[in-house]
């Protein structure tokens, strides 16, 4: 499930207009003459017939240089506004959307959201009895680690003495405890990137008697988010492609359970008499204009030809303009788009799922904060 899009509340807020470049970013070939030479230029020629300002268009040409070092398929979004490019990423993989290159009253971030489904931070520590390295994400799938910590823990007496009597009781001790010194402080430096980060998921991998020390020395907040994997590449021989194919399935794991819960929660509100949802382009709009949504949930290829109205302060968007009360209409755009904004602005989570997902007729959806509560009879 995508994490909030509060991140972006700030671009929704101002006024267009806004230039958007969602297109092929690989280098092309000297025959196709693909992206590499021809895109900036094509960008260009395509946004300044739409009527985009001239510093827009510098800000977007120089945004829009090829990603050289990255291997295709792979994507660009650029996001200008005011002469300077808000948003600049380059998305591995193949479009997920078709290309589209346009001035518009609002930011449409439908490209950025499909590449990247699930803000989910997690946490992958690989540790041995004297050493921790700990690597953390906050997109999943990003590709790299945002940061790395390592953590270098007592070398003496790390390994067992393997004489007899006294003296072997005393060194096993003593090499017990240097362990556990050692998880402890590899445990804390965890749960404070647990802290900050918002976490949903630790890995442990490496040493199995180290893994087990630091997942007791963890924090009653970090305890259940651990799951172990067999993997140890600071070992001779050993497959980094291992544990990364471990990690990714235990992120799978996690992102498939919650979204599981998500639709779960939406099957048992079907039928109460006072629902926490709502189904349903018009009821959905409603919830959202009420700040009510916890999670929008929806099918965004079904209402690729809606259109909302965005506006320009509460409720944010309209399905129609008696109902934008006293704010002003910016203007009619895609209902994903709306709908996205909508959730940034009013702090809700996003869930987009194939058509088969959602009950049979239902394009978008909404888990809600508070039920909306019975009809109130009209007074005679």
């Amino acid at each position: 499930m995508t994490g909030s899009l509060k991140q972006y509340a700030d671009l929704y807020r101002q006024p267009g207009p806004w230039c958007t470049a969602y297109v092929n970013a690989g280098t092309g070939t000297v025959d196709s003459l693909e992206a590499a030479d021809v895109s900036p230029g094509n960008v260009r020629t395509q946004l300044e017939g739409q009527g985009a300002t001239e510093s827009d268009l510098d800000a977007m040409e120089q945004a829009i240089q090829p990603a050289t070092g990255v291997p295709a398929p792979v994507a660009r979004f650029v996001l200008v506004h005011q002469g300077k490019a808000e948003i600049n990423e380059v998305l591995p993989g193949d479009l997920v959307l078709p290309e589209r290159v346009s001035v518009d009253p609002v930011p449409d971030l439908l490209p950025l959201v499909k590449h990247r489904p699930e803000e989910l931070p997690y946490v992958v520590a690989e540790v041995s009895r004297e050493h921790g390295e700990i690597r953390w994400l906050y997109h999943a799938g990003a590709g790299g680690p945002t940061s790395t910590r390592e953590v270098e823990g007592e070398h003496e007496h790390v390994s067992k003495f393997q004489g007899g009597g006294w003296a072997h009781l005393r060194f096993q001790h003593h090499t017990e405890d240097v362990w556990r010194r050692n998880a402890d402080e590899i445990a804390g430096e965890i749960d404070k990137v647990v802290s900050s980060s918002g976490a949903r998921l630790i890995v442990l991998a490496g040493d199995i008697r180290a893994r087990g020390l630091v997942q007791e020395q963890l924090s009653q907040a970090s305890q259940p988010l651990v799951s172990q994997v067999d993997s140890h590449t600071h070992t001779a021989g050993a497959d980094n492609q291992l544990l990364e194919d471990q990690v990714n399935q235990k992120v799978a794991e996690l992102w498939a359970t919650e979204q599981q819960e998500v639709m779960d929660r939406l099957a048992t509100q079907e039928g109460q008499a006072n629902p926490e949802s709502a189904t349903g382009i018009g009821a959905v709009v409603h919830a959202l204009q009420q700040a009510q949504v916890d999670v929008l949930i929806f099918n965004d290829a079904a209402l690729s030809e809606r259109t909302l109205l965005a506006l320009d302060a509460e409720p944010w968007v309209a399905a129609a303009e008696e109902e934008s009360l006293a704010a002003n209409v910016l203007g009619k755009v895609p209902a994903p788009a709306a709908l996205l904004r909508a959730a940034a602005l009013t702090d809700a989570r996003v869930l987009l799922v194939p058509g088969p997902v959602l009950p049979e007729g239902v394009d978008v959806a909404a888990l809600l904060r508070w039920s909306t509560g019975p009809d109130v009879p009209s007074s005679s």
